[in-house]
């Protein structure tokens, strides 16, 4: 509480004599800052559905998309963890740069998570890049559909790759990493 209150941050307050802390106006900026995307980070976090028929999708157009941009692309799936799945998501969405959802889902219906993981970031103000199969955009939900989606035919995957790779260059920049 003391290194607290040496850096500004809480305020000692007291009330019939009772000692109170209370965040400072400092404090509440430090906490604002805490939260805010961090524009250093290399990695870009891949929200979407963990099928089969995506890992071609996936090898040929979203991480090379990604990797061509100059950042690093993380598939939650493909990492090495020992924790719950949700905590390991919600942490790598607060160190992403930027998410790539892509709302592709098959008979069974919208992908939840991928919603949810878009929603988060973009709630953080990280930037969403959209992208569905074109057979599928209509069946996204209606509150996702009026964001600019890179719509993309499995049949034309390196036309999707360097879709993917401009916007991401126009949205958040070049990445640090060599291209």
């Amino acid at each position: 509480m003391d290194y607290l209150e040496n850096q500004g941050w809480i305020e000692k307050k007291y009330d019939n004599l009772a000692s109170m802390y209370h965040v400072s106006i400092d404090g509440h900026a430090r906490l604002a800052a805490l939260d805010e995307p961090d524009a250093r980070s290399q990695m870009a976090f891949v929200a979407m559905w963990f099928n089969e028929s995506m890992n071609k999708v996936w090898e040929q157009a979203i991480q090379p998309g990604i990797e061509e941009a100059g950042y690093e692309p993380l598939r939650i799936d493909r990492k090495e963890h020992i924790n719950k799945i949700d905590d390991e998501i919600i942490a790598e969405l607060r160190r992403a740069r930027f998410v790539v959802a892509d709302f592709t889902h098959g008979h069974d219906g919208p992908r939840g998570g991928v919603y949810y993981e878009a929603g988060f970031a973009y709630g953080r103000g990280v930037p969403v890049i959209f992208s569905c199969r074109k057979d599928a955009i209509d069946k996204i939900h209606f509150d996702t559909r009026q964001y600019n989606h890179i719509v993309w035919e499995a049949g034309k995957l390196d036309e999707f790759r360097r879709r993917l790779t401009t916007r991401i260059c126009a949205v958040v920049g070049d990445g640090p990493r060599e291209r």
